[in-house]
């Protein structure tokens, strides 16, 4: 049983890492427009100085849309506040159907370069944080499974490419990255059995975010990437497929979206025109 025919998240909670802003808020307002109730784990109480968007303008986007939300002011590394996340979740909205693991750090240094500073907050944040937010949520996800509820963890990271160009070029988040992807590989197998689907989300292209605008290639790659929508609608169709046959997968979003039929990706350019777009790192 996938939910209500039309708008199968209506009454589904959805426990994401971050969604202040960027893809993660696209996806829970894609969650959000179904009914779904909606809990953000994320640090930005007070407005970045060069980041738009802090966990109350994210919360009202969400609501506007159609979703109830919980924003819980949080740190997805402290074991603490995950564990009082999740606990808060269940006591409101009656339990976890979805996990997103949303939250990334980046920094593309190679290794000479890269401050352990800077290591250390991508594995926390990338790989053990979704270890941990998913880890937590598994007591929640068993009980979905048995009321029929199709629970699911999705995980924004990529394919498990062993090219050793991705690693060789930028090491520290190569690692953190691919880390958020054996947990996807793992957990897939080991909640099986439990009709939890585990699988892993990552776009053909670049997308037009603040970190890419501000970290990787400014305004030019902005204007030859897609928009959130594209991974936001990919996001939603692997949430909404049957969970105990839909695991254990690494999705590119348009060929989630051309196995619905989906295949005219123009109104999803930031630019529209047929120049290249720029491929994403790890494909």
């Amino acid at each position: 049983m996938a939910g209500t025919e039309g708008t199968p998240l209506k009454g589904r909670t959805l426990i994401m890492s971050g969604g202040s802003r960027g893809i993660g808020l696209e996806i829970a307002k894609r969650a959000g427009a179904d009914g779904a109730n909606i809990t953000l784990i994320a640090k930005t109480d007070q407005p970045h100085p060069k980041l738009p968007g802090t966990i109350h303008t994210a919360a009202a986007e969400i609501e506007a849309a159609g979703g109830t939300v919980l924003p819980f002011v949080g740190d997805i590394r402290l074991d603490d506040s995950v564990a009082e996340a999740v606990r808060q979740t269940t006591e409101r909205f009656g339990g976890i159907d979805l996990v997103v693991n949303n939250a990334s750090a980046i920094d593309l240094s190679p290794t000479e370069t890269l401050a352990m500073k800077k290591y250390d907050l991508m594995q926390d944040i990338n790989c053990r944080g979704s270890f941990l937010l998913s880890k937590l949520s598994i007591p929640a996800l068993r009980e979905s499974a048995a009321a029929g509820r199709n629970p699911h963890i999705l995980t924004l990271s990529p394919p498990l490419n062993l090219d050793p160009k991705w690693a060789g070029s930028s090491l520290g988040y190569t690692i953190a990255k691919y880390g958020m992807s054996l947990t996807t590989l793992g957990l897939a197998e080991e909640l099986k059995s439990a009709g939890i689907g585990v699988n892993s989300l990552w776009p053909r292209t670049t997308i037009a975010t603040a970190a890419v605008r501000n970290l990787l290639g400014g305004e030019e790659m902005v204007r030859t990437s897609r928009t959130p929508d594209i991974y936001a609608d990919a996001a939603y169709l692997v949430l909404t497929s049957p969970a105990a046959e839909t695991t254990g997968n690494f999705f590119l979003d348009d060929e989630v979206l051309a196995a619905h039929g989906i295949t005219d990706l123009d109104k999803y350019r930031v630019t529209p025109g047929d120049e290249p777009l720029t491929t994403d790192l790890f494909l």
